[in-house]
């Protein structure tokens, strides 16, 4: 009993995927992947097996945030009206730009005796952007022995670009088998996919002028202004001699204050202070005696002789 139901399954899905093969709408493309230079056209092709006038054509572009049409019910949409082209099923988009890459779906739906009948295929659209002029890090100077790492970068081109170096308008080595040839190690490592150029231990040879090409095989290369790196010795003599000037000067002044201190020059300014202040700490005070009969009134006069003297009044008895 349970094998007859799985005979009957088997065969019921068998005849399901016959039916849709032999009444289904088959849609095909002459080209998957499509490639386009920038500010040209491109041509996205879609065919099917489906002769009727009645068959429904439409074009979606599939984004990260869902689909968006691109051509729906005999019209392109959106910027894509006044560029778009159909060509039977196909479609042409003019001056095409960065923004257009991405992945195209051509959907073709008809009414049949069978049924409404779908059939769709995706094409890839990649533009080609030529490479943007770019941008070189490179250090004026460096001692030898030291770390370099010279830089070059731009952000331009589609596909990515790569990244060759020059010294003095010389091509710097970068494949292994030009290693092989000279049988010498490369006093640098070249990063082609970062556009790096790391010196672990530069020395004077490695001074000259230095300049970045960028090239993704789409228009010309493009290359960086040239700029000289200067690589010297560290200058050793130059060093112990400012340090013998800086030693000197510190024991010159500690030979002054000594000197200072032992003709007491120190000792006798502090005993100056001392006075100066002991003088301006006096005080002018004025007293009040209190009596049952009379009041006097200690009233302190200063003398012409720098003497403190005392006067007294009498006040009458209230």
């Amino acid at each position: 009993m349970a094998s007859r139901r799985v005979f009957w399954l088997l065969f019921w899905h068998l005849g399901f995927l016959g039916y849709n093969k032999a009444y289904g709408i088959v849609v095909e493309t002459d080209t998957k992947d499509v490639t386009a230079n920038e500010f040209e056209e491109a041509f996205l092709s879609c065919k099917h097996n489906e002769g009727k006038e009645t068959t429904r054509v439409e074009w979606k572009k599939i984004t990260k945030t869902g689909v968006t049409f691109v051509y729906f019910e005999g019209s392109f949409v959106g910027d894509f009206k006044k560029r778009g082209e159909r060509v039977q099923s196909s479609i042409r988009i003019k001056n095409v730009t960065r923004k257009d890459s991405g992945k195209y779906r051509c959907e073709i739906s008809a009414s049949t005796e069978h049924g409404q009948q779908i059939g769709e295929v995706i094409v890839s659209l990649l533009v080609l952007v030529p490479p943007a002029p770019p941008a070189c890090e490179v250090p004026s100077s460096a001692m030898t022995g030291t770390v370099v790492e010279l830089r070059c970068k731009e952000n331009n081109g589609v596909p990515a670009s790569k990244y060759r170096w020059y010294r003095n308008g010389v091509l710097l080595p970068e494949s292994p088998a030009l290693r092989s040839i000279k049988k010498e190690r490369l006093p640098y490592i070249m990063n082609a996919t970062t556009g790096t150029l790391l010196f672990n231990s530069v020395s004077k040879n490695d001074t000259g002028e230095y300049y970045c090409e960028a090239d993704n095989k789409v228009g010309q290369p493009q290359k960086c202004s040239v700029k000289r790196m200067q690589v010297d010795d560290l200058n050793v003599g130059g060093i112990i001699a400012a340090v013998v000037i800086v030693a000197l000067i510190i024991a010159s002044c500690g030979l002054g204050v000594y000197y200072a201190q032992k003709k007491g020059y120190f000792s006798k300014a502090h005993s100056s202070a001392r006075k100066n202040k002991a003088a301006n700490s006096e005080k002018v005070s004025i007293l009040y005696p209190c009596g049952s009969g009379t009041g006097k009134i200690n009233s302190p006069i200063m003398s012409a002789s720098g003497r403190v003297d005392i006067m007294y009044f009498l006040m009458p008895q209230l």
